[in-house]
Order: C-alpha cells, then sequence, then structure tokens
C-alpha cells in the first residue's frame, strides 16, 4: 500500500499527459485508502467499543494542526519549484513517515508467530489454482461487473455535453444502458451466483446496516456535488487567493476533525449514535448547505460562506464518526472488516456519483451561461474563460465580463446547491431508520490477546 502511494505520487510528478495521471491517481487512491483502512481495523481491533469513536476520531486530529501549512505551502511551490516537486517531495516524505507503522505491524506478526497464534500456511495449490482461489476469495467477477457497470454510467454524464447530439447520442445512450443493466446484474449476481460475497446477506439485509450505507453514499453524494466547483468559486467570485481559498476549503478537515474528538468523548460517556446524528449531524449540515444557496451570490461576505463552512463541519464530524460506529455496533468483530470495507465502498460510488453530476451540471450549464452573459469584446474568449479559472480571475474585479462570470458561477452553483440539499432528504430518513443502539450497554465482541 505504501508502495502504491509511492509510485503513484512519483507518477504524478513526472507525468506529461492526461493518462499518466489517471493512472498514478489510481495507484495513489488504492495505496491511501488500505492505509486509512488498515488503520480503521487496527482501532476496531485494540479498542473497546465504548472507547472506538474518541480513537477513530483521535486519528483524524493532526489535520487540525497540519492543515494550515499546505496552503501557503502551495502557493510558494506553484511560484518556485513547480508542481512536480510539489508531488516528489511526498513522494519521500510518505515511505519515510509509513515506515515505523510498517515495521510495528511486521514486529508484532513475527511475535505473533513465533508464540505459535498464527497458523502455518501449508498451502499444496499450484500457481494457477492460487488464481482462481483467490478470484473466488476476493469476488473478482463481482468487482469487474460492479466497476464496469459504475465506469458506463458515469461516463455518460462526463461525456454527453462533448457529444453533437448530448443525451441523444447512441454512445450516451449505450452507456447509460448497459451501465445500469450491470449494475442491476451486481446485487442478483452477488446473491444468487458468486461463491463468496462481500458481506453475509444476513447483515447486510441488517436495517440498521444497509440504512447507514444509503446515509453514507448520499452524504458524500451531496458533498461532492456542491463542492467539485467550489474552490474555484471562492478564487474567482469572491476573489480570494490561493491561501486564502485553501483555508477557507480546509474549515471543513479542521472543523470534522476537531468535532469528530469531541463526539468521541461525548459517545464515550453517552453512549448513542442515532440521536447525535439525527438531532444534530444531520440538521445543521442542511443548515450550513442551504444557507450557502443564499450566500453563494458575489458581493455577500465572505463571513458567511465560512459560517456556512463551519456548520458542514461540526454536522459532517458527527455524522463520519457515527456511521462507522453504528455497522460496527450491530455486527460481530469477525464482520467488521467486511462492512466498514462495504461502507468505503458506497461513500466512493457516492462521492463518484456526486463529481460526475456535478461535472455534468457545470459543462452543460456554465458555458450557456457564459454565453449568455458575457459582453461582446469577451465573447471570442468564451471557451478560453471557461476552461481556464486563472483567465477567469484575470479580468478586474467590476468589470464587465468579470461581473458576467461570477453571476455565470452563481446561477451554476445554485443548481448544485439545490440538488445537494434535497439529496440530504435521503440522509436523515436512512437515519431515521437507525436502531437505537448504546454502545455502553454492549459487551465486548471479541476476547483475545493484543500484541
Amino acid at each position: 500500500m505504501i508502495a502504491s502511494m509511492t509510485i503513484g505520487l512519483i507518477m504524478m510528478a513526472g507525468c506529461n499527459n492526461v493518462q499518466t495521471y489517471c493512472a498514478a491517481q489510481v495507484l495513489y487512491s488504492v495505496g491511501s485508502t488500505g492505509v486509512d483502512f488498515t488503520m480503521t481495523i487496527f482501532i476496531a481491533d485494540t479498542s473497546a467499543l465504548k472507547n472506538r469513536a474518541f480513537w477513530l476520531g483521535f486519528t483524524g486530529s493532526p489535520y487540525i494542526a497540519t492543515v494550515w501549512a499546505y496552503g501557503p505551502a502551495t502557493e510558494d511551490l506553484l511560484k518556485t519549484m513547480g508542481f512536480r516537486w510539489g508531488f516528489g517531495i511526498w513522494a519521500i516524505v510518505t515511505p519515510v513517515m509509513c515506515t515505523p507503522l510498517f515495521f510495528l505491524f511486521y514486529y508484532n506478526q513475527r511475535k505473533a508467530q513465533k508464540a505459535g497464534l498464527v497458523p502455518e500456511n501449508n498451502c499444496q495449490r499450484s500457481l494457477a489454482e492460487s488464481i482462481i482461489h483467490y478470484g473466488k476469495e476476493f469476488d473478482v467477477i463481482g468487482l469487474l461487473i460492479l466497476a464496469t457497470g459504475l465506469a458506463f454510467f458515469l461516463l455518460a454524464f462526463n461525456l454527453y455535453s462533448k457529444q453533437p447530439d448530448e443525451w441523444k447520442s447512441p454512445l450516451i445512450i449505450c452507456f447509460l444502458i448497459f451501465g445500469g443493466l450491470l449494475l442491476i446484474f451486481f446485487p442478483l449476481y452477488e446473491r444468487f451466483l458468486a461463491p463468496v460475497t462481500f458481506i453475509p446477506w444476513s447483515l447486510l439485509l441488517n436495517r440498521t446496516v444497509f440504512f447507514t450505507y444509503t446515509m453514507a453514499a448520499s452524504i458524500y453524494l451531496a458533498w461532492y456535488l456542491w463542492d467539485a466547483y467550489f474552490y474555484s468559486m471562492l478564487v474567482v467570485v469572491f476573489d480570494q487567493s490561493i491561501t486564502q481559498a485553501t483555508y477557507i476549503t480546509n474549515i471543513y478537515s479542521v472543523g470534522s476533525c476537531f468535532w469528530a474528538v469531541l463526539m468521541g468523548i461525548l459517545i464515550r460517556y453517552n453512549g448513542r449514535l442515532k440521536w447525535q446524528a439525527l438531532y444534530f449531524g444531520v440538521p445543521i449540515t442542511i443548515l450550513g448547505v442551504g444557507l450557502m444557496i443564499k450566500f453563494r451570490e458575489p458581493g455577500i461576505n465572505i463571513g458567511y460562506i465560512i459560517m456556512c463552512q463551519i456548520f458542514i463541519a461540526f454536522g459532517g464530524g458527527t455524522l463520519v464518526i457515527c456511521e462507522q460506529m453504528t455497522v460496527m455496533a450491530v455486527s460481530s468483530q469477525q464482520h467488521i472488516p467486511a462492512v466498514l470495507a462495504m461502507e468505503a465502498m458506497f461513500i466512493n460510488i457516492g462521492s463518484a456519483v456526486g463529481t460526475t453530476i456535478a461535472t455534468a451540471l457545470w459543462t452543460g450549464v456554465f458555458p450557456k451561461k457564459l454565453a449568455e452573459y458575457l459582453p461582446a469584446d469577451a465573447q471570442p474568449n468564451l471557451a478560453t474563460i471557461y476552461g481556464d479559472m486563472t483567465v477567469q480571475a484575470s479580468y478586474p474585479v467590476g468589470s464587465a465580463a468579470r461581473d458576467a462570470i461570477n453571476r455565470s458561477y452563481a446561477e451554476t452553483q445554485w443548481l448544485m446547491l439545490i440538488a445537494a440539499t434535497c439529496l440530504y432528504t435521503v440522509t436523515l430518513a436512512s437515519v431515521m431508520m437507525w436502531k437505537d443502539v448504546s454502545v455502553k450497554n454492549i459487551k465486548q465482541q471479541v476476547k483475545g490477546r493484543v500484541l
């Protein structure tokens, strides 16, 4: 996982085309997700359930300090060494910082083997038999069906604006139909054909587990729907510098990580999960995003945007902790890795769908608004303005062209925020369907030796 992250960063530093950058993102994401998942499982295996929320929140606490550094660092790097060294530095730092954790796990693995706690692997399978065995164990066919279905379905939203007939294009129609059919076929395959499934169906059909997944997917779908172009809106519409815009976008990281630690302490003594999410987490998130509909307009004091981000951060810090704790509270210890992996899959699906819808709205609405509002002398530059945030911000504040760009941003973002606010009703309904579990009343899920 560390190697995957490092290779991804090296590829980003040296890439000269979109294809290489996409491959680098895949490698980096696989490694980063794997490291995060390993840490979560480590905490789940070594902590009591009532203390787990605090430790999960505590793992995010470094963001509270480090997040303030990379705004100025990004600005200085772009002005001096360039973006390549921005990635290159982390290709060096990442393996160095992860090495102690690797050796800690390796040391304890060896310790467990010497103590006879790890069964010996006397595998007699051939290479071909091993490939078939692990292909079944990791449900490769199911993953391919799901990944292909998602790729086809989401590509349609990204590519429709580039087709002459847009949604009527045969390519887009085929992507939607075949992608949709594969997504429908995936759960049927998992239920009736897969030799090994991600998660036991009895657990997946547990009301709390299922609706935690829909809640997690809806949160991230709504988030990426309005946040995808939020940074560029800060720079262009609100005339913020790179550092200032980075600080504002990082309010969520700082606020949610800080609040997650407090939520962990509250859950430690209160034990409740559903009520914190239902009566605080979801409402304050809806309030923050809903107010953004009003305060996205050009000329509004940036302080109102910051206020909304604080509301959303506190809501997110509550919901992220509650969603992880809820599925762990209703699952046995041996199923925790599976339910958390499934939750991560739903989160990533929601994120991908949200980003895709945001891109579809952006490519379909923003250029049309520019064509409608730009003055005649700026119309020849429409394509350049649409595709380059630096060009957008280069027009003087108060000029006719800048006002037209700002208005186009505001009206496009209005659609994104409206859609996101509506999606939070799914989040609210999902939380209402949770069982009211108390982690204080659940006995230790597993007993054993922590090495």
